[in-house]
């Protein structure tokens, strides 16, 4: 019961991905007065001092295995192992005085920096089209209703409330009749498709501000083949079925490919560029490197902007002081146990870190060497075994972590994998069956495209044993569309 919450912050530390742990250490810096840091230098990882290491190894050796997370079949020594923890770090937190958490008046500011170097937000949607409203040369009330409905429009430019309901947003309500001339006004700001309530009434928008079609804002020729699709053939477009839109509107099949085409360049989104979606950058947790002298992968833990923790010397001093109150006592006192936890929980984070992503190397090892066609099927279970650690262990140390690998970034993850077994005996991952199935469907002729089962035939020539329910899984997964909208005419 006392380990509990020890054991569970350890744990929770070890599920953290590197930009989520440095959060996390900033929070408890500005928790816990006790705690000080020195910047940790970006071109090497923080070590601890060649004392702190040896009471490390010392303890190792003394006690064995020194995670956190006791196993299932653990017994009371588990626990007392746990408990001596406490003291693991002790010289470590020994220092020769207090360093600044500020930086020096002389010196740059790293938040001053980090907001300098941070890209501009850039323009809302709503701001473009409020700045050209405000130039229109409209009335008050037309004007308000006008704003109404710019401020109701979604990221992609869409109308997505009933214009009815904007009635109300002058006084006296708005009637229909100006609620559709609003509209109207404020659709033709731009950009062509901004302020339509579906699919159909943005790409004929589109299709009205292209001069070439020579029918204006709302006045587009209804026999134009383009318009007679997108009015009621959009679902026939999607299903690929061409014959029978050729047949129903009279054309043929090469006319509709030829319009359906020009269809495809319209923009669906057309709001979307004034509202991108900022992927955030993955931060690698591990670098994984050809190490030339060694004649092996030499695994790296990635400690970016993470500080180097130590417990301030003059709290200790404090905590020691015969005639200190005892409230500041117990409350100095809980703040230096929670930092020591807390160091200790991240030096264990780092060490369970490196033994498993070894582990790792020396199972995908193929991967590694020859790149991403041959990753190995792995479980949790065997690197479990290979390090000594617990199944539950090796999840919470893979959680949300990423590697910098010969081949690129790659999740930790996505190294476990399940697979199959060829013909010749061979254990083939998922992932690399979905190369196959890749390779397989690129090659087919188009205008004859293979179904599932006649690709999972495919496969079984290849000697990779799949059923047609796995193939179609492993399609939509990823994005490949049936054999029937693979058609081409």
């Amino acid at each position: 019961m006392v380990l509990a919450p020890r054991m569970i912050q350890a744990m929770e530390i070890l599920q953290l991905p590197l930009s989520a742990l440095q959060e996390r250490i900033d929070q408890e810096l500005v928790e816990n007065p006790v705690i000080e840091m020195r910047p940790a230098s970006p071109d090497e990882n923080p070590a601890p001092p060649a004392d702190a290491q040896a009471a490390s190894t010392s303890t190792t050796d003394a006690e064995g295995e020194q995670d956190l997370v006791v196993n299932d079949d653990g017994g009371p020594e588990d626990f007392q192992r746990l408990s001596n923890l406490v003291d693991r770090w002790e010289n470590y937190f020994e220092e020769t005085g207090r360093r600044p958490r500020r930086p020096a008046a002389d010196g740059p500011d790293p938040k001053f920096e980090a907001m300098q170097n941070t890209p501009d937000a850039g323009q809302t949607l709503q701001e473009y089209l409020l700045d050209g409203w405000h130039l229109e040369d409209a009335d008050p009330r037309p004007r308000a209703l006008g704003e109404a409905i710019v401020r109701s429009l979604d990221d992609n430019g869409y109308l997505r409330s009933p214009l009815e309901d904007l009635a109300d947003e002058v006084d006296p309500p708005a009637t229909p009749e100006e609620l559709e001339e609003a509209l109207r006004r404020v659709q033709a700001l731009g950009p062509a498709g901004v302020g339509a309530r579906d699919l159909t009434e943005c790409l004929l928008l589109q299709l009205a501000a292209d001069p070439s079609y020579g029918g204006g804002p709302g006045r587009l020729p209804e026999k134009v083949l383009e318009v007679r699709i997108i009015r009621d053939h959009l679902r026939d477009v999607e299903a690929n079925r061409y014959p029978r839109m050729a047949k129903t509107l009279d054309a043929t099949i090469e006319e509709v490919k030829r319009a359906v085409g020009r269809i495809r360049r319209l923009n669906p989104k057309p709001g979307a560029a004034f509202s991108p979606q900022r992927t955030p950058p993955i931060i690698p947790d591990v670098h994984i490197r050809w190490d030339e002298e060694a004649g092996d992968y030499v695994v790296t833990i990635e400690g970016g902007d993470t500080p180097e923790l130590y417990i301030s010397k003059a709290y200790r001093r404090m905590v020691k002081q015969r005639d200190l109150e005892e409230k500041t006592r117990r409350f100095v006192t809980r703040n230096i146990r929670s930092a020591r936890w807390l160091m200790d929980a991240i030096q264990q984070r780092r060490d369970t870190l490196q033994r498993v992503t070894e582990s790792i190397v020396r199972f995908q090892r193929p991967f590694f060497d020859e790149g991403p066609d041959h990753v190995q099927p792995l479980k949790m279970q065997q690197v479990a075994d290979d390090v000594g650690l617990h199944v539950g262990t090796i999840s919470r140390a893979v959680a949300d972590k990423y590697a910098d690998t010969p081949w690129g970034i790659w999740g930790l993850r996505d190294f476990f994998t399940g697979g199959t077994e060829t013909a010749d005996g061979e254990e083939m991952s998922w992932d690399r069956v979905r190369v196959h199935l890749k390779a397989v469907v690129d090659g087919e002729d188009k205008r004859k495209p293979l179904s599932d089962e006649a690709v999972a035939r495919r496969l079984q020539k290849q000697g990779i044993d799949v059923a047609r329910r796995t193939v179609a899984k492993y399609r939509e997964e990823m994005g490949i569309p049936s054999s029937r909208r693979r058609r081409e005419y």
